[in-house]
Order: C-alpha cells, then structure tokens, then sequence
C-alpha cells in the first residue's frame, strides 16, 4: 500500500473497470462536487453511481482484478478499498439510472471519466439531506454542498 490514498487513480481505475465489462456509470459525491463548484470539497472516498442494471457481482469481479479488496455490501452500494488505500463506494440505485445516462464526461490523467450534471448533482444531495434516517453532519454536509452546486463559493481573498 502506498504512504497515502490515491482518489486520482482510484477514479481512473473504477472507471477503467467498469468499462471493461460495459458497465455505465458516473462520478457523485464529494469529487463530483469539488470538480462542479471548483473549489476542493474534503470527502473520505470516491463515490459512483452504476446503472442498477449491471450485475453487482459482475462489477465485483471487475473491480477485485483491478486490484480493489471489497470491503462490505449493502442495501445499495458497495464498498473497496483501492490498492492506495482509497476507499471507494458503487451506487446501484434505480433512481440515479436517468442521471447517469445524462452524465458528462471529464479527463482525469489522460482517462475520460464520466460526471453527473451539476443539477442532477443537487438533486441527489437534496433528497439525501432531506432523509430523515441519514446521519444529521451527512445532512448538513450535504446542505453545503448545495449552496457550493448554486455558486455560494468562498472569494480566496475573502479572509477567515
């Protein structure tokens, strides 16, 4: 494992996996955010969404011979670990599949990666910040990212 987790090659190699089993998918969370406001938003992994059809088990495999060790299961994701030490979460929710097929595509190091749209982006933080089950910093966290999505960036000249 490298001294410390690599999000830029993480990314290129989902994105490379997922690719080479046909698999479509976008860049959400926190990464998507940062690259959408421009301004570095602080996230704990990289997080994308896979259409709901794509068969998990499938999209396992890709990533485990891309190297990811899986690291939990649930309701609607999936969790790695990316040989950096990245964590790295796949979506499969139905509700994203109009969203990801609406995606956009970025270069990260010379590998196109493809991006939710800024508003299907809000969309996703505002019906997460509005479950009442999530974790309320997560609900606050994602309040933020909404109003940095409307343009409410910090001015670096601004001071503290």
């Amino acid at each position: 494992m490298q001294a410390e987790p690599d999000k830029v090659a993480a990314l290129r190699d989902a994105a490379r996996a997922l690719e080479s089993i046909g698999a479509r998918y976008a860049l959400i969370g926190g990464v998507a955010v940062g690259i959408h406001s421009g301004v570095p938003r602080a996230t704990l992994d990289v997080d994308l969404s896979v259409l709901s059809s794509v068969a998990r088990s499938v999209a396992i495999r890709a990533l485990e011979a891309a190297g990811f060790s899986l690291k939990g299961a649930f309701a609607h994701s999936v969790n790695f670990r990316h040989g950096s030490g990245e964590p790295l979460q796949l979506v499969f929710d139905p509700v994203f599949d109009a969203m990801i097929e609406r995606a956009g595509s970025f270069e990260v190091g010379g590998q196109a990666i493809r991006i939710v749209s800024r508003p299907d982006l809000i969309a996703m933080k505002q019906r997460a910040a509005a479950d009442p089950g999530r974790r309320r910093s997560k609900a606050l966290r994602d309040q933020a990212d909404i109003a940095l999505l409307q343009g409410d960036v910090p001015d670096p000249d601004e001071g503290w």
